[in-house]
């Protein structure tokens, strides 16, 4: 029967339903095996520890493995085998984030080869596309003859379709006509090696020679008729041969003898590069590009180092994830929220992040407020819960958005972003006084306040309620379904004002007032001084729940208190908008037993009957969370309090893998000689659980900037028991660049000014 072919971008291809190609076999290991996570820009790759995708992504512990680009999986499988068994790993690193090093050797192969007989080095590389360079030297003493086999394949799956949402129909996967070659006779198929002779007779009609420049196309063709590639081209020694998808190279090594092979993997969609970053043609001249732009990006920040090897271990961990985790959005760059799930730009995330690190660098949270501002809400349409002035949740490109299967495009599903936005605004102008920013975002701001003053209208609280029927019925930091929940454990339902967002209101009116006066708006600055006395009086009397001497999580659609113990009021505690009595009940609450399990202020109380230690929202220890609470601790003066926090996730940290904080860690109790338990599906890296380690450290030297008005106020700086001496070089408040010393002795943390380049104050308060 003729087979029906699809022209498309000038290749030909047909569906590959009409001819299936047979599978290699993929080998089956009992054991899951731990995942390692690269990332570069907007491409991230998950393998197991050998560097490999399993041939078989069914069952949880692969399903997230993959190379992903603009939310769609452009490589499903990517698997080295000798003789059709699986290397045996000697010792693998992805210490540097954008690449992986693998040290392996080979099984015994029975009446063949002998173990440990060839040293295997495997490397792995992404910029701007994938490259893989696999080094094999024979130290045997006597020359060897065997099989290496490369299967590769991509099912372009949404990343959304991995996390598990359903899809009723899906496009067309393609096959390459130059992948099916004519038959040819069973003997030209039979290998040197162990291999299994039926296997090979089964791809006898799949077998291709590769010209010098010929690629290994993978394609599939979307609903909405977009074609993705990848495009894997073979370099340095080239395979002998494709079977199917997978390459195959018949090896015969002298003694102590060296053979490389490579690849390189790049993915496009409609015939254009998916990727925002341009790549270069080897992985020598990729790793020279990551290297230089690192550099650069060491040379903008702040460099901080202290007296104990542990602790510049985190925070050097901290700079390479943060250097990572940026992605190129438009013309400006910032951080994505967290891989794998979360490798895109989020409204919450990505303020937070930018507002946690601008001791750091300040560029990035200059360029999340344009990106932002870019994408601002400028219509009411319910798919996407977008309304004027309000800032979006979450952006996707994948098919399934593309196809408005899912609302991301983007999705404004989010009571919180808007207000963190206007805090962010404020905030980074303090740190800067970056004037001609203020006026570009100027409309931005006053649309965003305008949103939230129509939201409040009828309560008076900025509330949420989803629209979108494929939206979030939760729609603050605490997004999962069973989280908002009273002291019953009984859900609540909407509108749901949450405590915290009332607090970021009350923070942006006062903030934003002080900017209205500087802008000699002062009928905008009266107003919003105005709101947020009215606020912070009405939430003080709403939100208080007598009998517990501490503030609801939230209020219903009702109006009211749903009163569970939690940790969100604690992010009220740096905001103002707390009677001081009230505050300091909180603070002293959130302390005890059931809230502290010792590593960090748990999610929901112990004791409520909704607890879970392993639940996302309901008993787990968020990092960032915990850091803003600590920042508060310290505005109220309980400098030992918020120490003790801080202390706890450093403790955390240390015994992470890479030193790298997680997204979350389970509530379990630390005890003398337990460690913190692992959430399952944790992001790692993930932005704002990296930037809560320099908000953890501004914690501790407590900088004030004032840039508007060229003063740096350093208050009562405090050094952990466990650190003598924080230097921090190149940190830049307003024009001026600084470089400070701080240093304890007994109880006493004292600052100096070792040098400084510009006319700003620095004013040191004991």
């Amino acid at each position: 029967m003729t087979q029906e072919t699809i022209q498309i971008e000038g290749k030909t291809y047909i569906n590959a339903e009409q001819n299936p190609i047979p599978e290699w076999p993929a080998v089956v290991n009992e054991q899951p095996q731990p995942t390692l996570t690269l990332k570069d820009n907007d491409i991230f790759l998950v393998t197991d520890s050998l560097g490999n995708i399993a041939g078989s992504l069914q069952d949880d512990c692969n399903s997230s493995m993959g190379l992903f680009c603009r939310d769609t999986r452009f490589l499903s499988r990517l698997e080295l085998q000798i003789e059709k068994r699986t290397p045996v790993l000697l010792s693998s690193t992805a210490d540097k984030g954008f690449g992986l090093t693998v040290l392996c050797t080979n099984p015994r192969i029975e009446n063949h080869l002998s173990p440990d007989t060839l040293g295997i080095k495997r490397e792995l590389m992404l910029n701007g596309a994938l490259f893989s360079e696999i080094e094999i030297t024979n130290y045997s003493t006597e020359a060897v003859s065997f099989q290496i086999s490369l299967s590769l394949n991509a099912d372009f799956v949404d990343l959304f379709e991995v996390r598990g949402y359903g899809r009723p129909k899906r496009g067309q996967l393609l096959r390459n006509l130059a992948i099916i070659g004519d038959k040819k006779p069973v003997e030209e198929l039979l290998t040197v090696g162990a291999g299994n002779n039926e296997i090979e007779k089964e791809f006898a009609n799949y077998i291709t020679p590769l010209s010098q420049d010929e690629e290994l196309i993978l394609a599939y063709l979307g609903l909405d008729n977009k074609l993705m590639e990848s495009r894997i081209r073979f370099d340095h020694r080239r395979p002998d041969y494709l079977k199917g998808y997978t390459a195959i190279w018949n090896m015969n090594l002298q003694p102590h003898q060296t053979e490389i092979i490579g690849y390189r993997l790049q993915m496009f969609i409609n015939n254009r590069p998916a990727s925002v970053i341009n790549p270069p043609v080897t992985l020598t001249q990729a790793k020279a590009a990551e290297s230089q732009e690192e550099q650069l990006w060491t040379h903008e920040s702040t460099h901080i180092r202290s007296d104990k090897n542990t602790f510049n271990e985190i925070i050097e961990r901290a700079e390479e994830d943060l250097y990572i985790l940026r992605q190129t959005f438009g013309k400006n760059t910032a951080l994505s929220a967290g891989v794998p799930w979360f490798s895109t730009l989020f409204g919450r995330d990505s303020i937070i992040a930018a507002s946690q690190t601008l001791m750091l660098n300040p560029k990035l949270a200059r360029d999340t407020l344009q990106i932002l501002a870019e994408y601002q809400g400028k219509k009411d349409d319910e798919w996407r819960d977008e309304q004027p002035g309000k800032i979006l949740h979450e952006i996707r490109y994948g098919e399934m958005a593309r196809c408005e299967e899912i609302p991301h495009t983007p999705y404004y599903g989010t009571v919180d972003a808007t207000p963190l936005w206007l805090m962010l605004y404020a905030e980074y102008f303090a740190w800067t006084n970056d004037k001609e920013l203020l006026e570009e975002l100027w409309p931005n701001a006053l649309a965003a306040m305008e949103w939230i003053d129509r939201n409040c209208q009828q309560t008076g609280y900025l509330s949420y309620d989803r629209q979108s029927k494929r939206g979030l019925d939760n729609q603050g930091w605490k997004d999962s379904g069973d989280c908002i929940v009273d002291r019953q454990g009984k859900r609540a339902t909407g509108p749901i004002a949450l405590s915290e967002v009332q607090g970021y209101v009350y923070a942006a009116k006062i903030r934003l007032a002080e900017i209205a006066r500087l802008k000699k708006r002062l009928d905008l600055a009266d107003r919003w001084q105005e709101d947020a006395r009215n606020l912070k009086q009405r939430f003080n009397r709403d939100f208080w729940v007598e009998d517990l001497d501490f503030c609801a999580l939230a209020l219903d659609g009702e109006g009211k208190p749903v009163d569970s113990i939690t940790s969100n009021p604690g992010h009220c505690l740096q905001l103002g908008i707390f009677e001081l009595e009230k505050a300091h009940s909180v603070a002293e609450r959130l302390r005890a037993p059931d809230m502290f399990n010792g590593w960090g202020i748990r999610t929901l109380s112990s004791k409520s009957p909704a607890y879970n230690p392993m639940g996302y929202h309901i008993g787990s220890v968020w990092p960032h969370d915990n850091s803003l609470i600590a920042i508060g601790l310290r505005s109220l003066g309980l400098v030992e309090q918020a120490i003790e926090i801080g202390e706890g996730l450093l403790d955390m940290t240390r015994v992470q893998a890479y030193k790298r904080p997680p997204e979350l860690f389970c509530g379990y109790e630390r005890q003398d000689n337990n460690r913190p338990v692992r959430y399952p599906v944790a992001c790692s890296p993930q932005a704002w659980a990296t930037g809560s380690i320099f908000q953890l450290l501004q914690m501790m030297v407590n900088l004030v900037p004032d840039a508007p008005n060229n003063c740096l106020h350093i208050i009562d700086p405090t050094l952990p028991e466990r650190i003598n001496k924080i230097s921090l070089s190149n940190l830049k408040i307003g024009n001026t660049i600084l470089d400070l010393e701080f240093e304890r002795s007994g109880n006493t943390t004292a600052c100096r000014v070792a040098k400084k380049r510009g006319n700003l104050r620095v004013v040191i308060e004991a």
